[in-house]
């Protein structure tokens, strides 16, 4: 089993029920899934540089990305309606644990005067979301041999609408939200 999922079961429910003051083990904040995504921005002509960073991204995310299209046409960005603007992936299940441990315990250290998560990046469903500036700090990827560094939109999606439990909840599995 997963490192921080069996954290997560052994230590951190029974916590957490017992801090939350929940009558039921069920009704304790989940994840239920991570979704990345990015867009290609002024790469979008160049195949080599799209090509390049699929791979990226499923090196880090360990599986395939699916292409994310453009809703509307914008003339001034010479994108049209269909267009693939940006790939994501959504993780789940194993995938997902091993992801965040290595998100974490290996990826947000290397980020360079990294004091911590912002703590207003909670969205009204409790969802917390990270930008990341450069996906060259994930430790599977070549900043040598990468065609464009690209930016990362990380979303932990949780199944509860609760703030404050979801909050503890990611502090407790070591997300290093920082106090404002």
């Amino acid at each position: 089993m997963i490192r921080l999922k069996e954290t997560y079961i052994k230590k951190i429910i029974p916590m957490l029920k017992k801090e939350l003051e929940l009558s039921n083990v069920n009704e304790v904040p989940r994840l239920r899934k991570i979704v990345v995504n990015s867009g290609i921005g002024p790469f979008r002509e160049n195949k080599d540089a799209i090509e390049s960073f699929i791979h990226d991204l499923s090196v880090i995310t360990g599986q395939k990305p699916y292409p994310r299209k453009a809703r509307l046409s914008e003339a001034g960005f010479k994108i049209k309606q269909g267009d693939v603007v940006g790939y994501a992936v959504t993780l789940r299940g194993a995938r997902m644990w091993a992801f965040l441990d290595k998100l974490i315990n290996i990826a947000l250290p290397r980020v360079r005067d990294f004091r911590g998560l912002k703590n207003t990046s909670f969205d009204e469903n409790g969802n917390y979301s990270i930008g990341i500036k450069e996906h060259v700090i994930f430790p599977e990827v070549d900043a040598n041999t990468t065609k464009g560094i690209r930016s990362l939109q990380i979303t932990i999606v949780t199944d509860s609408n609760d703030l404050a439990a979801n909050k503890k909840l990611l502090l407790e599995l070591g997300v290093p939200i920082r106090e404002e």
